[in-house]
């Protein structure tokens, strides 16, 4: 079984903005790729899983969804970075329309994305990570006995104050990466970090 970094999406890797869905709107946080690309080198899978409530609302389409992953995962290529797999959830129980209004087993807190994942790639939870900008995607991440990060980036800072338990948390995805790094390095001393 594989170890896999799990990302949300929108906060994390991409600057926040309200249903984004436009190849022409979407801006990486700084450092977003390069991180990815750290948890490649380190030999994690890397797995984005993201709520794309907008698809239910009737605001855009799949295809849009499909296309903006089309377009992130070429750009991380760019720099020699990969990403493993997408899953997004396009439901949501009281705002949906039509087929998307469902209380599904996908969208986040719920591991329906993450089970998907784990089928397909074959991955082991317990020695894989989840990163994220809202309680939601760490509380997912804790129910399957994964180690859990909060980043500040997104909605992190006001989510950070409601935490209830002592989850890790680091300011951006970048900074989580290069800690990730270290620490391997002093399990691993094979493992090359750039300081």
């Amino acid at each position: 079984m594989k170890k896999c970094i799990f990302l949300d999406r929108d906060g994390n890797i991409n600057i926040e903005k309200d249903y984004l869905h436009k190849v022409e709107e979407f801006e990486f946080i700084d450092g977003a790729r390069e991180a990815i690309k750290i948890f490649n080198d380190l030999g994690y899978l890397v797995v984005v899983v993201t709520n794309q409530s907008g698809v239910a609302r009737g605001y855009y389409d799949e295809n849009s969804v499909k296309g903006l992953h089309d377009y992130l995962k070429k750009e991380v290529e760019k720099i020699g970075g990969h990403i493993d797999g997408f899953y997004y959830c396009p439901h949501h129980p009281e705002k949906g329309v039509g087929k998307y209004k469902l209380d599904c087993n996908c969208r986040k807190p719920q591991p329906g994305m993450f089970l998907e994942a784990q089928k397909d790639l074959n991955i082991d939870f317990l020695s894989s990570i989840m990163v994220g900008d809202k309680i939601s995607d760490v509380e997912a991440g804790k129910s399957l006995g994964m180690r859990s990060i909060l980043v500040r980036t997104g909605h992190g800072l006001e989510e950070e104050k409601k935490l209830k338990n002592n989850y890790e948390v680091y300011d951006t995805l970048y900074e989580f990466s290069k800690q990730l790094a270290r620490d391997l390095k002093l399990e691993n001393k094979n493992v090359w970090v750039k300081d």
